[in-house]
């Protein structure tokens, strides 16, 4: 089944051991990643080295463009391409901000695609201290969508047809603003409706505006943005369905995370773009759907039902673009959704196996 982390609760250590693991493992072909941000002694880097070295097909993704790490990322680009790794530097025109790994193995059944999803950058250092997602799968229709993914970007095909993943700057702005109009439909037609996102930023004009359509179609939004945000909540007849908070705590709120009700049958959506023109039509994007119902139903709990308790460390936008400290009232008792967090999902580390090699 596919596996969850919420970093910084759960430990970044399965994300590299999950590479280290299919550097070393005589079964695995081939590795694929993204590289946008890494630490200066990066084990993911040299997880991928060993694997070249292994004999092991390596292509990494790695953008030169990320702002104050290029000196970083040229370093360790060189270092791939002399053990071998096929080291793409960029794509033409966009900055790769997807945030992916694939593992190609061979196993009794056949090939199978492993694939990392994250919302953040494959820094263990940060990792301890921004808030962010790991999904972990092998479902095949996303390890198709991925494979397709890493074609396009190393230059092996052209297609930017996916079957599930809604991928920037090809579908992702049509896939989101299509799931915002049918919650507008549901509204319409009386059936349960809602839309709950948590991004870093919200400042694209086309989605702010589909958000305002979908508030006076009568759908309850729920906005957690940490930064900027160019919507203006509770107007009246524009946006009165709407509510916007920021949550600064102890950890940087990092994750980008989407829900929608669909009447009543709720969808949920991980990745690594935020409603920004720059991410929605000038960078590689993925944002990949929850599919596994349990872990849909973690994600709303532990990440966006908790933020929405937060009384301690939330402001409200207001809708002069003011923001306001959020208090307890009528006798409320002061939860802070970090903390409570540490205290629920503090937990032993979790590792990450491969299936059993072939006999």
């Amino acid at each position: 089944g596919d596996i969850l982390l919420h970093h910084p609760y759960d430990s970044f250590d399965p994300v590299m051991q999950f590479l280290e693991q299919a550097a070393e493992d005589p079964h695995v072909h081939a590795i694929k990643q993204t590289l946008y941000r890494t630490s200066g002694n990066s084990p993911i880097v040299r997880a991928l080295t060993q694997a070249a070295e292994n004999g092991k097909q390596v292509a990494a993704l790695i953008e030169l463009k990320a702002r104050f790490d290029e000196e970083n990322n040229i370093h360790w680009a060189r270092t791939l391409e002399r053990v071998g790794a096929h080291v793409v530097y960029g794509f033409p025109g966009l900055k790769v901000h997807a945030k992916v790994i694939l593992v190609v193995r061979d196993e009794p059944e056949g090939i199978r695609r492993y694939v990392h999803f994250g919302t953040g950058n494959y820094n263990e250092k940060t990792a301890r201290t921004y808030t962010d997602l790991s999904l972990f799968t092998c479902r095949p229709e996303l390890g198709n969508d991925v494979t397709h993914l890493f074609n396009r970007l190393t230059g092996f095909s052209k297609t930017s047809v996916y079957d599930k993943l809604l991928v920037a700057p090809t579908t992702m702005r049509e896939g989101f603003t299509a799931l915002i109009r049918r919650e507008a439909e549901h509204a319409r037609a009386g059936r349960p409706s809602g839309i709950v996102a948590k991004l870093n930023a919200l400042s694209d004009a086309k989605m702010v505006q589909e958000l305002y359509a979908a508030s006076q179609a009568g759908v309850p939004i729920e906005l957690i943005i940490r930064g900027m945000c160019e919507l203006r909540p509770g107007i009246a007849g524009v946006s009165e369905t709407i509510r916007v908070r920021s949550v600064v705590g102890r950890f940087l709120e990092h994750s980008r995370v989407v829900m929608f009700v669909n009447g009543g049958n709720r969808e949920v959506f991980v990745g690594s773009a935020d409603w920004m023109g720059r991410n929605l039509d000038r960078r590689v994007e993925t944002v990949v759907p929850v599919l596994d119902p349990a872990l849909a139903e973690t994600i709303c709990d532990d990440v966006l039902s908790v933020l929405l308790q937060d009384n301690r460390k939330t402001r409200w936008l207001c809708s002069d673009g003011s923001y306001v400290r959020r208090k307890p009232h009528n006798g409320q008792a002061e939860f802070c959704a970090q903390e409570a967090l540490l205290a629920k999902l503090a937990q032993p580390e979790v590792a990450i196996e491969l299936a059993e090699p072939r006999a």
